[in-house]
């Protein structure tokens, strides 16, 4: 089994390669928009991408798989949970397979296993991985935004973000009967989380890649809580104001994303005059200087948004 683990720290967002050495083929768990280091990284180690996983409709970043689908055949597997506001469309033409609780589908000697686990959204599933080659039992899960390290994910973005009311109270109680659900879990499975530090997906993600469902269950704040109202009561509190463009990305990736080559050719310009014709014709202009050189003289019109690990997220809001 190859496993190869994928960081975007502007974004705080992870994704993973998981490929049967044996077939020579890969998936892509939760990718990421930008799929070049995937294609890079599948054509050292020998792999062909034939697919791509998604826990669920993501709120803070646009997601790769249609891109996979349409410059590899990569078929889609996605969540086929929740009711009809958390369903994929525009399908038609795109290789996929929706995905309800206690499916399975192999990869030559990987079996992956669907757990439904909503909380954080309604459609949410997590990915149970066997390699076997060489057991007949899990070696890990993929939890998206369901279970991080140190925390667990958030279940106020559809109110706050998306605008469904009275939605982040009955998520929370989903959760609640979700951590138990892994609660169950054998303590060595490896948890594989689509989220580090510095996302605004949950209040206290820990900064390492990784951890273990023992590990979490002792340690974690969420698993601790037995009592379901003040379980509720505690993962409401705290959280984050969600950037606004969050409403946003949630329907691009449930409507679907306009693909890299049909993309209008960037225009790169440096001069003054050209900035301010620009502005003129209806562009905003984004300053990526650090904020004190900003200060000092700017061009009217321009927004500043320092060049930092930061950036996307206030540049998308």
């Amino acid at each position: 089994m190859l496993l190869r683990y994928f960081y975007d720290e502007k974004l705080a967002h992870a994704s993973y390669m998981v490929g049967c050495q044996a077939k020579g083929e890969a998936v892509i768990v939760d990718p990421m928009r930008n799929i070049e280091p995937y294609v890079e990284v599948a054509e050292k180690e020998g792999m062909k991408i034939v697919g791509s996983l998604e826990t669920h409709i993501h709120a803070d970043f646009v997601s790769g798989s249609r891109e996979l689908a349409d410059r590899f055949g990569a078929k889609m597997y996605i969540s086929d949970e929740g009711d009809a506001d958390w369903k994929y469309e525009n399908l038609e033409g795109i290789p996929h397979q929706l995905l309800k609780d206690g499916d399975k589908f192999t990869l030559g000697n990987l079996t992956f296993e669907v757990m439904h686990t909503p909380g954080h959204t309604p459609e949410h599933i997590s990915f149970l991985l066997t390699d076997g080659a060489a057991a007949d039992d899990p070696i890990g899960i993929f939890t998206g935004d369901f279970v991080f390290a140190g925390d667990i994910g958030r279940p106020d973005l559809l109110e706050k973000a998306a605008g469904f009311k009275d939605t982040a109270k009955a998520g929370a109680y989903t959760m609640f009967e979700s951590i138990k659900r892994f609660k169950e879990l054998p303590d060595y499975l490896q948890v594989w989380p689509a989220h580090g530090a510095g996302s605004a997906c949950g209040k206290a993600l820990g900064a390492v890649p990784s951890t273990t469902v023992g590990y979490e269950k002792r340690f974690n704040w969420a698993m601790q809580i037995e009592d379901k109202e003040e379980f509720v009561e505690e993962l409401l509190s705290g959280q984050p104001e969600p950037p606004y463009y969050f409403a946003v990305m949630k329907s691009v990736n449930k409507i679907g994303i306009e693909l890299i080559k049909n993309l209008p050719e960037l225009k790169f310009i440096t001069s003054a005059e050209e900035i301010e014709k620009a502005i003129e014709e209806g562009n905003q202009v984004v300053d990526t200087r650090p904020y004190a050189e900003y200060a000092k003289g700017f061009i009217p019109g321009t927004i500043n948004i320092p060049l930092n690990n930061s950036f996307t997220n206030w540049a998308g809001w």
